[in-house]
C-alpha cells in the first residue's frame, strides 16, 4: 500500500512561487509514476504534471501551466516535488499528489492519493 503525504501549499501573492513536496511509502512498483493533480470546487480534477519515479525522467506538464510548473524528484526516489513559478489566482485549487505503476494524464491511471493540500493565489 503507497502512502502519500502533501506538504507546501499555503497562501502566496500573483506572480509569487510555491514548492510542493509529496513524500511517498510503499511498494516501489506502485510508485513508478507519479504525478501532481489539482481541483476546485465543482470541478473535476484536473493534470498537472507527471515523472517516472525511477529514472526520473518523462516529466511532463499539462499545456495549460505554460511552462510555469515543474516536476521533479530527489535521488532517493521518495519525494516529489511540484515547484510553482508566476503563480496566477487561477491556479488557487487543492493540489493533490497521486502514485499508480506508470506517468500518465488521466486520474484513473493512478492507484493512491494523498490528502491534498491548498494553494491560494492572492490577487
Amino acid at each position: 500500500q503507497v502512502q502519500l503525504v502533501e506538504s507546501g501549499g499555503g497562501l502566496v501573492q500573483a506572480g509569487g512561487s510555491l514548492r510542493l513536496s509529496c513524500a511517498a511509502s510503499g511498494p516501489t512498483i506502485s510508485r513508478l509514476g507519479m504525478g501532481w493533480f489539482r481541483q476546485v470546487p465543482g470541478k473535476d480534477r484536473e493534470f498537472v504534471c507527471t515523472i517516472n519515479t525511477w529514472s526520473g525522467r518523462g516529466a511532463y506538464c499539462a499545456d495549460s501551466i505554460e511552462g510555469r510548473f515543474t516536476i521533479s524528484r530527489d535521488n532517493a526516489r521518495v519525494t516529489v516535488y511540484l515547484t510553482m513559478n508566476s503563480l496566477k489566482p487561477e491556479d488557487t485549487a487543492v493540489y493533490y499528489c497521486a502514485a499508480g505503476r506508470t506517468t500518465g494524464t488521466r486520474a484513473n491511471q493512478y492507484i493512491s492519493w494523498g490528502q491534498g493540500t491548498q494553494v491560494t493565489v492572492s490577487s
